[in-house]
């Protein structure tokens, strides 16, 4: 028999949620988001090209923990990733 194809990458299924104005601009409040990377940074460079939202300020919460920094952080199948508008102060 022949070898797998190692051209062949798993994808994985992350779930994504909006809150606020981002999910005005996605018209959606969560969706599943395959992606064959595991690196928070490449999957938040994917939804910045497919929603365009490089303009606004964003916050990011990896299984409900707020990042600060997302280099280096990998994730796993089924991690919840949340993308938070800026909120306002009062």
């Amino acid at each position: 028999m022949g070898a797998p194809d190692e051209n062949l990458k798993k994808t994985n299924m992350i779930h994504i949620k909006y809150f606020g104005a981002i999910a005005e601009v996605t018209n959606c409040t969560s969706e599943k988001l395959e992606s064959k990377t595991y690196s928070l940074k490449e999957i938040i460079q994917e939804i910045n090209k497919k929603y365009e939202l490089k303009h606004i300020p964003l916050k990011y919460a990896l299984n409900q923990n707020i990042v600060d920094k997302v280099e280096g952080i990998e994730i796993s199948e089924n991690d919840e990733i949340a993308v938070l508008p800026p909120f306002a102060g009062g």
